[in-house]
């Protein structure tokens, strides 16, 4: 049986600015039906990379397929296969929701027999059917955004691309706008272009992350949660045991000091290694040593996001795809 073709395969894409290289290489594959979260840090290389794939920018190289369609040589065929919301939503303020979505319609090609059946489909699935005659001027930023989406997905593309979709937004506007991006990812190929990692963890199927140009990380969502499992406790005792009889518990290969009294028991997580958090809460009973404090001590998203973005080397750790060749 033949796989399915990537929608969009990204190859050695590079943009440079003089001696700046804004993007270096960068090659991955976006399958359907993926959400791919796209992270890095300001002037890393996200939206620039956005606008390339997009078309709104021409490369210095690389190539660009879109669900086979190459970018450069079949420009508008590729296109159409590709909805856009860039981080500040091409709207005019003084239509109506209904009017800006009609315009939309026809400038994305849509014939006339279908035009309103696209809009009111639009409509229905980003949940503005209730402000569809209201001036957009007069509508909160949430609904502003949810306009900015309907116009990506009103011809039905094949790939979404949303560049920074929630920058703005309250909490409650936020939880709604992640629940339509995922709902989108089952309809559409996704890219969510990012600096909220929550985002990342609650939307999408894999993450990669781009540092000075080039692709430093890719991985899926179920692979990084697993990699920010606890491998060390902070533990505090009444009465302190030594060093020498923690170390003797299964699985502790480390002891750290720490203020007030705590300490960090590094250990080993694998299939047949686990915590020693049980034997220690067993053992700190049965020789009265006042357990006070037995916390798991996980990796945050943050902290694993600012150890690869702070290397100066492009190490590529748990790689999925083909991503991006060494030229450090």
């Amino acid at each position: 049986m033949m796989s399915t073709p990537s929608l969009i395969s990204i190859e050695h894409l590079s943009r440079h600015y003089g001696e700046l290289k804004a993007v270096d290489t960068v090659s991955f594959e976006l399958n359907r039906g993926e959400v791919l979260g796209f992270l890095g840090p300001n002037g890393a290389g996200k939206s620039t990379t956005m606008q390339m794939i997009t078309g709104n920018l021409a490369p210095t190289a690389g190539r660009i397929t879109i669900n086979g369609v190459d970018l450069l040589d079949q420009p508008k065929l590729a296109k159409a296969e590709i909805g856009y919301l860039p981080e500040q939503p091409p709207l005019y303020m003084e239509l109506t929701v209904e009017e800006y979505l009609n315009f939309c319609a026809k400038i994305n090609g849509i014939s006339r027999s279908v035009q309103s059946t696209a809009i009111k489909k639009a409509i229905e699935r980003c949940g503005l059917g209730d402000v569809q005659t209201r001036l957009i001027s007069n509508l909160s930023k949430g609904y502003q955004q949810r306009v900015g989406i309907a116009q990506a997905i009103i011809h039905t593309p094949s790939i979404v691309i949303l560049d920074e979709p929630t920058v703005g937004l309250d909490p409650i506007q936020i939880r709604e706008i992640r629940k339509l991006i995922r709902e989108l990812g089952e309809q559409h190929s996704v890219i969510l272009s990012t600096h909220i990692l929550p985002e990342v963890q609650m939307t999408c199927d894999r993450v990669q992350i781009i540092n000075k140009g080039q692709l430093v990380f890719s991985d899926s969502i179920e692979n990084l949660n697993q990699s920010m499992q606890a491998t060390s406790l902070i533990v505090q005792f009444e009465n302190l045991p030594d060093d020498v009889t923690l170390g003797k518990l299964d699985n502790v290969n480390k002891i750290e000091h720490l203020e007030d009294q705590r300490i960090r028991i590094h250990f080993d997580k694998t299939t047949t290694q686990q915590s020693p958090a049980k034997q220690i809460a067993i053992e700190a009973v049965n020789n009265h040593w006042g357990l006070l404090e037995l916390c798991p001590e996980q990796k945050t998203l943050e902290q694993i996001f600012v150890e690869i973005t702070s290397t100066e080397s492009t190490m590529q750790p748990h790689e999925e795809q083909k991503t991006t060749e060494d030229n450090a």
